[in-house]
């Protein structure tokens, strides 16, 4: 192939080349990014209360438990309880014959059948509650003063709430604790005491939740305690999802329509919040605002929008 020929193959392929690029950018069509369109869901500001509280955990216990010993030393001849029965006050629980009954008991019958001496003494149960520990079975030979078996006192059934002490000045407008309980049910309670010692590592006072309920509640049970902080009447609230803020949380702002089609950034000083509401300190907002839901994260200022769907 000459010079020539090879001049005119490469111009061909250039041209070619540029033919088809333009041919293939000729169905697009640019947009530059002041004419992108987003679409949003809006919503309007609330008057409405708003609290501030902190949830802390709870374990329900019995602080009172009484341990039934032997009154004499003998053999254990009935048991009439077992692990998990409820037993009241003043009910048998075990009988103690004692050694010299089982040596000289059937002696004595002999001698005088009119004493009637069977050396048997019964044990009674102090107070009212659950059986949690037994130590013997009928047959064992016990000494006196030995552990028979362990009664919760049901009267002493409580929830034990470990309180960071920083929360201490919050407890005078907390009279009424509501504990959540893991199968939905909701107690009232109020504290009784506190212990007046503070755990070293965790800073935190151990305080007594005492409730009212007949519902058998085991021990160990974790409740959720709902601690109020604040409360606010009638302040403006917007939905979490309207409002934006940069990485550090240190500045807040939201989308605001000022017309149909236009948004602008508005900067806000947010204040408390709680249950997927946002407090707004300022600027002062109207129920008649509109202000952007969804679609807002990545708007630029006086961005142009296209509202999908209005909330309320």
């Amino acid at each position: 192939m000459n010079k020539p020929i090879r001049i005119l193959a490469v111009c061909f392929f250039v041209y070619a080349f540029y033919a088809c690029k333009s041919k293939g950018g000729a169905g697009e069509e640019d947009v530059s990014p002041e004419d992108a369109v987003s679409e949003v869901t809006v919503t309007h500001p609330t008057q409405s209360n708003i609290n501030e509280t902190v949830e802390l955990n709870a374990t329900s216990a019995f602080t009172l438990k009484t341990f039934v010993k032997a009154n004499a030393i003998g053999y254990l001849q009935s048991s009439n309880i077992k692990i998990g029965d409820y037993v009241s006050k003043g009910q048998t629980l075990f009988t103690i014959k004692t050694k010299e009954a089982v040596a000289l008991g059937n002696t004595i019958n002999n001698l005088d059948t009119s004493l009637h001496f069977e050396g048997v003494t019964r044990i009674k149960s102090p107070i009212s509650g659950y059986v949690t520990q037994l130590t013997y079975t009928a047959g064992s030979y016990v000494q006196d003063g030995e552990q028979l078996a362990e009664i919760t006192d049901k009267s002493s059934f409580a929830f034990l709430l470990d309180l960071p002490y920083e929360l201490k000045p919050y407890l005078p407008q907390n009279k009424i604790l509501l504990l959540h309980l893991s199968d939905s049910t909701v107690l009232r309670g109020y504290i009784q005491s506190a212990l007046p010692t503070l755990d070293s590592v965790a800073q935190t006072q151990r305080y007594i939740i005492k409730v009212n309920t007949d519902k058998l509640i085991p021990e160990n049970l974790i409740a959720k305690v709902q601690l109020l902080k604040q409360q606010l009447i009638n302040v403006t609230l917007l939905p979490k999802a309207a409002v934006l803020s940069n990485e550090e949380q240190t500045e807040f702002w939201i989308m605001k329509l000022l017309n149909d089609s236009v948004a602008v950034k508005t900067d806000i000083k947010k204040g408390i919040e709680s249950d997927g509401n946002i407090q707004v300190i300022e600027p002062a907002l109207n129920d008649s605002d509109i202000i952007i839901l969804t679609g807002n994260y990545g708007l630029s200022d006086t961005a142009k929008v296209k509202i999908e769907q209005r909330k309320n």
